[in-house]
């Protein structure tokens, strides 16, 4: 069953960016085929590599969150030499674990006694940690090392093409968020030099200084000033039935 597992959890990766999936599900999905392929694995999460520093992102079990909060808050833990050294790092008695011992103690005492720790590798780079974790003492033995490493390659490259797609998302919305900030500043523009005759740049400096005493960035400033000429314009036109060209 557990070269099934693997296989299973291995089709599994090769579909995750097919749909629409935000980041956070799809790293969720690489931990829930972990646990399916590894024997022996009860909870996993994942840490992402961001400014050089591992951050857990999800974690399919509590008890994970729990342990992983740990980690973070002791800076230590296999997840985190996991990264540091690019090697895979297991453990089955994590209450006497000499290389992590203000983790080890703390998380033996929460009932979880064994990990497998598997870095996330490109060929350049370690771009995050895959950890799961078991209860029992002694839980990762040679097999669920092996079947660990196996999957570990293509969930790194399916993680990394998720984080890069949803860098890319969040780009693509600030530009948008850009593009429309700038047309609303150029409307704006437009009001204040229709109002003062101002040109261009004395009508931009107006903006500005009106941003600065009314503690408003300048878009959000140029959103109001647009929309009140809008309601001003809409304030003048005829009613309904109402002859334009009436006296």
């Amino acid at each position: 069953m557990t070269d099934d597992d693997l296989a299973a959890s291995l089709a599994g990766l090769s579909g995750l960016l097919i749909g629409h999936r935000s980041l956070r599900e799809t790293l969720l999905h690489i931990a829930e085929f972990a646990v399916q392929a590894i024997p022996g694995a009860q909870g996993a999460g994942l840490a992402m590599r961001t400014d050089d520093q591992p951050r857990t992102v999800v974690a399919n079990a509590e008890f994970v969150r729990a342990v992983d909060d740990v980690q973070d808050r002791l800076g230590e833990g296999p997840g985190l030499l996991a990264v540091g050294s690019g090697c895979t790092q297991v453990s089955g008695s994590l209450g006497g674990e000499a290389r992590w011992p203000r983790f080890g103690p703390r998380v033996g005492r929460m009932g979880v006694h064994s990990v497998l720790s598997l870095p996330l590798l490109l060929p350049d780079r370690v771009v995050g940690a895959m950890t799961v974790y078991a209860h029992a003492k002694n839980a990762f033995g040679p097999d669920a090392v092996r079947v660990g490493e196996l999957f570990a390659r293509p969930a790194a490259v399916s993680a990394h093409n998720a984080q890069v797609l949803a860098q890319s998302q969040r780009l693509a919305v600030q530009l948008q968020e850009a593009l429309t900030s700038r047309a609303v500043i150029d409307q704006a523009l437009g009001v204040i030099m229709s109002r003062t005759g101002s040109g261009p740049e004395e009508a931009f400096e107006r903006l500005r200084t009106m941003s600065r005493s009314q503690h408003l960035k300048v878009a959000q400033l140029a959103q109001r000033l647009v929309d009140e000429a809008i309601r001003r314009a809409r304030a003048r036109q005829p009613s309904a039935g109402q002859d334009p060209t009436a006296p």
